[in-house]
Protein backbone atom coordinates (compact mmCIF):
# COMPACT_ATOMS: atom_id res chain seq x y z
CA UNK A 1 0.00 0.00 0.00
CA UNK A 2 1.93 3.56 -1.20
CA UNK A 3 1.29 6.28 1.21
CA UNK A 4 -0.91 8.22 -1.19
CA UNK A 5 -3.14 5.00 -0.74
CA UNK A 6 -3.03 4.94 3.22
CA UNK A 7 -4.23 8.59 3.16
CA UNK A 8 -6.92 8.06 1.42
CA UNK A 9 -8.68 6.46 4.56
CA UNK A 10 -9.40 9.34 6.78
CA UNK A 11 -9.72 7.04 9.93
CA UNK A 12 -6.01 4.82 9.16
CA UNK A 13 -3.85 6.56 11.81
CA UNK A 14 -0.19 6.66 12.20
CA UNK A 15 1.70 4.96 15.39
CA UNK A 16 5.37 4.84 15.78
CA UNK A 17 6.84 1.11 17.05
CA UNK A 18 10.25 2.46 17.91
CA UNK A 19 14.13 0.50 18.44
CA UNK A 20 15.42 0.04 21.96
CA UNK A 21 19.25 -0.60 23.03
CA UNK A 22 19.89 -2.54 25.93
CA UNK A 23 22.49 -0.32 27.39
CA UNK A 24 23.70 -2.79 29.65
CA UNK A 25 22.54 -6.56 29.92
CA UNK A 26 23.55 -9.33 32.17
CA UNK A 27 22.93 -12.97 32.58
CA UNK A 28 22.44 -13.92 36.07
CA UNK A 29 21.35 -16.80 36.26
CA UNK A 30 19.47 -19.56 34.15
CA UNK A 31 16.04 -21.18 35.22
CA UNK A 32 14.96 -25.46 35.57
CA UNK A 33 13.00 -23.82 31.97
CA UNK A 34 16.11 -22.79 30.42
CA UNK A 35 14.88 -19.39 30.16
CA UNK A 36 17.68 -16.46 31.50
CA UNK A 37 17.43 -14.55 34.19
CA UNK A 38 19.24 -10.68 33.25
CA UNK A 39 19.88 -7.49 34.52
CA UNK A 40 19.56 -5.08 31.69
CA UNK A 41 18.24 -1.53 30.91
CA UNK A 42 15.94 -0.72 28.17
CA UNK A 43 16.05 2.91 26.38
CA UNK A 44 14.06 4.07 23.41
CA UNK A 45 15.38 5.28 20.16
CA UNK A 46 13.15 7.79 18.35
CA UNK A 47 13.71 5.75 15.46
CA UNK A 48 12.15 2.85 14.29
CA UNK A 49 9.14 0.97 11.85
CA UNK A 50 5.81 3.07 11.38
CA UNK A 51 2.59 0.96 11.35
CA UNK A 52 -0.60 2.57 9.67
CA UNK A 53 -3.66 1.27 11.05
CA UNK A 54 -7.44 1.56 10.00
CA UNK A 55 -9.76 0.04 12.39
CA UNK A 56 -12.91 -1.86 10.73
CA UNK A 57 -15.80 -3.90 11.89
CA UNK A 58 -14.91 -6.78 9.90
CA UNK A 59 -14.28 -8.84 12.68
CA UNK A 60 -10.80 -9.89 10.92
CA UNK A 61 -6.92 -8.18 10.98
CA UNK A 62 -5.55 -8.07 7.78
CA UNK A 63 -1.70 -7.09 7.06
CA UNK A 64 0.26 -5.72 4.69
CA UNK A 65 2.80 -5.94 3.07
CA UNK A 66 3.63 -9.51 2.94
CA UNK A 67 6.97 -10.50 5.10
CA UNK A 68 8.75 -13.41 3.09
CA UNK A 69 9.05 -16.47 4.86
CA UNK A 70 6.92 -15.05 7.82
CA UNK A 71 3.33 -16.48 7.54
CA UNK A 72 0.87 -14.19 8.71
CA UNK A 73 -0.91 -16.26 12.11
CA UNK A 74 3.03 -16.00 12.87
CA UNK A 75 3.52 -12.20 12.85
CA UNK A 76 3.68 -10.79 16.06
CA UNK A 77 1.33 -7.94 14.78
CA UNK A 78 -1.11 -10.28 13.69
CA UNK A 79 -0.51 -12.42 16.70
CA UNK A 80 -0.46 -9.38 19.17
CA UNK A 81 -4.01 -8.18 17.60
CA UNK A 82 -5.76 -11.33 18.05
CA UNK A 83 -4.33 -11.81 21.56
CA UNK A 84 -6.73 -8.21 22.09
CA UNK A 85 -9.66 -9.69 20.61
CA UNK A 86 -9.56 -13.09 22.18
CA UNK A 87 -8.71 -10.95 26.12
CA UNK A 88 -11.08 -8.02 25.35
CA UNK A 89 -13.93 -10.21 23.35
CA UNK A 90 -14.23 -7.12 20.49
CA UNK A 91 -15.82 -7.89 17.04
CA UNK A 92 -13.74 -5.06 15.94
CA UNK A 93 -11.57 -5.58 12.76
CA UNK A 94 -8.53 -3.39 11.36
CA UNK A 95 -6.36 -3.22 8.50
CA UNK A 96 -2.66 -2.50 9.45
CA UNK A 97 0.21 -1.43 6.80
CA UNK A 98 3.82 -1.29 8.23
CA UNK A 99 6.60 0.76 7.14
CA UNK A 100 9.46 -1.78 7.95
CA UNK A 101 13.22 -0.23 8.67
CA UNK A 102 14.59 -1.92 11.69
CA UNK A 103 16.39 -5.08 10.65
CA UNK A 104 15.69 -8.55 11.88
CA UNK A 105 17.73 -10.02 14.48
CA UNK A 106 19.37 -7.17 14.69
CA UNK A 107 18.91 -6.91 18.89
CA UNK A 108 16.82 -4.12 18.15
CA UNK A 109 13.72 -5.13 19.40
CA UNK A 110 11.66 -4.51 15.85
CA UNK A 111 9.17 -7.37 16.77
CA UNK A 112 8.39 -7.04 19.76
CA UNK A 113 7.57 -3.44 19.75
CA UNK A 114 5.70 -4.22 16.32
CA UNK A 115 3.56 -6.26 19.07
CA UNK A 116 3.19 -3.52 21.71
CA UNK A 117 2.07 -1.00 19.01
CA UNK A 118 -0.23 -2.91 18.01
CA UNK A 119 -1.77 -3.66 21.55
CA UNK A 120 -1.24 0.22 22.47
CA UNK A 121 -2.65 1.41 19.55
CA UNK A 122 -5.93 -1.23 18.92
CA UNK A 123 -6.33 -0.94 22.62
CA UNK A 124 -7.40 2.83 22.11
CA UNK A 125 -9.06 2.54 18.80
CA UNK A 126 -11.21 -0.28 19.51
CA UNK A 127 -11.91 1.31 23.24
CA UNK A 128 -11.51 -1.85 24.63
CA UNK A 129 -9.89 -0.29 27.63
CA UNK A 130 -7.75 -2.37 28.63
CA UNK A 131 -4.87 -1.04 31.49
CA UNK A 132 -1.01 -1.03 30.47
CA UNK A 133 -1.01 -3.79 33.66
CA UNK A 134 -3.06 -5.70 31.38
CA UNK A 135 -1.67 -4.98 27.99
CA UNK A 136 1.92 -5.52 29.59
CA UNK A 137 0.76 -8.95 30.68
CA UNK A 138 -0.65 -10.44 27.59
CA UNK A 139 2.46 -8.44 25.76
CA UNK A 140 4.51 -10.74 27.67
CA UNK A 141 2.95 -14.09 26.41
CA UNK A 142 4.28 -12.72 23.30
CA UNK A 143 7.66 -11.99 24.19
CA UNK A 144 9.70 -10.96 27.14
CA UNK A 145 10.63 -7.44 25.95
CA UNK A 146 6.89 -6.96 24.90
CA UNK A 147 5.68 -5.26 28.57
CA UNK A 148 8.81 -2.59 28.41
CA UNK A 149 7.69 -1.31 25.08
CA UNK A 150 4.17 -1.41 25.85
CA UNK A 151 4.99 0.94 28.89
CA UNK A 152 6.64 3.36 27.09
CA UNK A 153 9.72 4.70 29.70
CA UNK A 154 13.46 3.55 30.01
CA UNK A 155 13.02 0.55 32.50
CA UNK A 156 15.62 -1.52 34.28
CA UNK A 157 14.28 -5.01 33.80
CA UNK A 158 15.03 -8.04 36.16
CA UNK A 159 13.78 -11.51 35.55
CA UNK A 160 13.60 -12.40 32.21
CA UNK A 161 12.47 -8.92 30.89
CA UNK A 162 9.07 -8.94 32.33
CA UNK A 163 10.02 -7.29 36.14
CA UNK A 164 10.39 -3.84 35.31
CA UNK A 165 11.71 -0.40 37.13
CA UNK A 166 11.43 2.54 35.67
CA UNK A 167 14.66 4.24 35.48
CA UNK A 168 16.38 7.42 34.14
CA UNK A 169 19.34 6.99 31.32
CA UNK A 170 20.96 9.95 29.58
CA UNK A 171 19.37 11.32 26.67
CA UNK A 172 22.39 10.67 24.60
CA UNK A 173 23.19 10.46 20.34
CA UNK A 174 23.49 7.12 19.07
CA UNK A 175 25.15 5.76 15.94
CA UNK A 176 23.56 2.12 15.57
CA UNK A 177 25.81 0.00 12.78
CA UNK A 178 24.48 -3.60 11.75
CA UNK A 179 26.78 -5.87 9.42
CA UNK A 180 25.51 -8.09 7.19
CA UNK A 181 24.67 -10.79 10.03
CA UNK A 182 21.09 -12.22 10.98
CA UNK A 183 21.49 -13.71 14.81
CA UNK A 184 18.60 -15.76 16.44
CA UNK A 185 18.35 -15.09 20.26
CA UNK A 186 18.40 -18.70 20.95
CA UNK A 187 21.75 -19.42 19.31
CA UNK A 188 23.35 -17.29 22.04
CA UNK A 189 21.40 -18.04 25.17
CA UNK A 190 21.97 -21.60 24.15
CA UNK A 191 25.63 -21.49 24.03
CA UNK A 192 27.13 -23.01 26.44
CA UNK A 193 30.09 -20.59 27.37
CA UNK A 194 27.65 -18.19 27.35
CA UNK A 195 28.57 -16.34 31.28
CA UNK A 196 25.56 -17.24 33.20
CA UNK A 197 26.59 -16.40 36.92
CA UNK A 198 27.17 -12.43 36.86
CA UNK A 199 26.23 -11.52 39.96
CA UNK A 200 23.31 -9.10 41.07
CA UNK A 201 23.97 -5.82 41.55
CA UNK A 202 21.57 -3.09 42.74
CA UNK A 203 20.75 -0.30 39.80
CA UNK A 204 22.47 2.75 41.46
CA UNK A 205 25.68 0.57 41.33
CA UNK A 206 25.35 -0.26 37.57
CA UNK A 207 24.19 2.55 36.60
CA UNK A 208 27.86 3.76 37.98
CA UNK A 209 29.27 1.76 36.83
CA UNK A 210 31.10 0.77 33.02
CA UNK A 211 28.45 -1.00 30.85
CA UNK A 212 28.73 -3.79 29.11
CA UNK A 213 26.70 -7.23 27.90
CA UNK A 214 27.40 -10.69 28.72
CA UNK A 215 26.58 -12.10 25.12
CA UNK A 216 29.13 -9.59 23.32
CA UNK A 217 32.18 -12.08 23.82
CA UNK A 218 30.18 -15.16 22.59
CA UNK A 219 28.83 -12.95 19.43
CA UNK A 220 31.86 -11.41 18.54
CA UNK A 221 33.40 -15.17 18.62
CA UNK A 222 30.79 -16.72 16.41
CA UNK A 223 30.04 -13.99 14.33
CA UNK A 224 33.62 -12.60 12.81
CA UNK A 225 31.32 -9.75 11.04
CA UNK A 226 30.42 -8.31 14.63
CA UNK A 227 33.52 -8.50 15.81
CA UNK A 228 35.11 -6.72 13.19
CA UNK A 229 32.28 -3.91 13.41
CA UNK A 230 33.08 -3.28 17.05
CA UNK A 231 36.51 -2.79 16.44
CA UNK A 232 36.18 -0.57 13.71
CA UNK A 233 33.68 1.65 15.67
CA UNK A 234 35.22 1.43 19.04
CA UNK A 235 37.84 3.74 17.47
CA UNK A 236 35.63 6.39 17.50
CA UNK A 237 33.12 6.07 20.73
CA UNK A 238 32.71 3.64 23.24
CA UNK A 239 30.65 0.83 21.43
CA UNK A 240 28.84 -2.60 22.28
CA UNK A 241 26.35 -4.64 21.26
CA UNK A 242 23.13 -4.53 21.92
CA UNK A 243 20.59 -7.65 23.03
CA UNK A 244 22.26 -10.79 21.18
CA UNK A 245 23.05 -8.77 18.33
CA UNK A 246 23.24 -8.37 15.65
CA UNK A 247 23.47 -4.58 15.52
CA UNK A 248 25.77 -2.38 17.94
CA UNK A 249 26.14 1.18 19.00
CA UNK A 250 28.24 4.26 20.16
CA UNK A 251 27.52 6.64 22.34
CA UNK A 252 28.10 10.60 21.60
CA UNK A 253 27.48 13.36 23.34
CA UNK A 254 25.87 15.37 20.47
CA UNK A 255 24.39 14.54 17.04
CA UNK A 256 26.84 16.11 14.92
CA UNK A 257 29.73 13.47 16.52
CA UNK A 258 27.58 11.15 15.56
CA UNK A 259 26.56 11.94 11.71
CA UNK A 260 30.38 12.70 11.41
CA UNK A 261 31.16 9.26 12.35
CA UNK A 262 28.21 7.32 10.53
CA UNK A 263 29.50 9.48 7.38
CA UNK A 264 32.53 7.34 7.71
CA UNK A 265 30.49 4.10 8.07
CA UNK A 266 32.47 1.44 5.59
CA UNK A 267 30.46 -0.15 3.23
CA UNK A 268 30.19 -3.21 4.55
CA UNK A 269 27.94 -1.39 7.82
CA UNK A 270 24.74 -0.50 7.41
CA UNK A 271 23.30 2.45 9.71
CA UNK A 272 21.37 4.74 11.27
CA UNK A 273 21.87 7.88 13.66
CA UNK A 274 19.10 8.30 16.54
CA UNK A 275 18.82 9.86 19.85
CA UNK A 276 17.83 7.75 23.31
CA UNK A 277 14.57 8.96 24.69
CA UNK A 278 13.18 8.19 28.58
CA UNK A 279 9.63 8.11 26.85
CA UNK A 280 8.97 5.70 23.68
CA UNK A 281 7.39 7.72 20.81
CA UNK A 282 4.45 5.84 20.90
CA UNK A 283 3.42 6.67 24.50
CA UNK A 284 3.54 10.13 23.09
CA UNK A 285 1.79 9.43 20.07
CA UNK A 286 -1.00 7.75 22.82
CA UNK A 287 -1.56 10.59 24.51
CA UNK A 288 -1.99 12.65 21.47
CA UNK A 289 -4.38 10.91 20.04
CA UNK A 290 -6.21 10.85 23.90
CA UNK A 291 -6.40 15.07 23.49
Amino acid sequence: MTQSAIEQYSDTTTWPSPAKLNLFLYVTGQRENGYHDLQTLFQFLDYGDTLHITPNETDKITLSPDIEGVAVEDNLIYRAAMTLKAQSGSKQGAHIHIEKILPMGGGLGGGSSNAATTLVALNHLWNTALSSDELADLGLALGADVPVFVRGVTAFAEGVGEVLQPAYAEEKWYLVAKPDVSIATAKIFGHPNLPRDTPKRALNVLLAGNYENDCEKIVRELFPKVDKAISWLVEYAPSRLTGTGACIFAEFENEDDARLTFNKLPDWLTGFVACGVNTSPLLTTLKAQKQ
